[in-house]
């Protein structure tokens, strides 16, 4: 696979949590896609949220070598934006509501 048409993503494991360091996996195509690949991954659904799956360190290097693109936080934020994607945890209020 030509590293361009890789549709998955993954950012450095450098968010704490849980006594460990963490990746955000995304797929800048479809949600189906994502899933399809975490589950070859063996990640369970729980560790989808919103619009990720969080991903342990130790499942980084696999990620990348069954196919995952490395990318730096901010642009795995941008293309998952782009594509629609994205799902804020507190979606901005519109003016005038509340």
């Amino acid at each position: 696979m030509c590293f361009d048409d890789r549709v998955i993503l993954i950012d450095p494991p450098t968010w704490p949590g849980h006594g460990r360091l963490w990746s955000h996996l995304v797929s800048d195509t479809s949600f189906a896609e994502l899933h399809a690949f975490a589950e070859r991954l063996g990640v369970p659904p729980r560790g989808f949220e919103r619009d990720h799956y969080d991903l342990p360190a130790h499942l980084y290097e696999q990620a990348v070598a069954a196919g995952a693109l490395p990318v730096r936080s901010r642009e795995l934020l941008q293309r998952l934006t782009a594509a629609g994607l994205r799902r804020p945890k507190h979606p901005r209020r519109q003016r005038g509501a509340g």
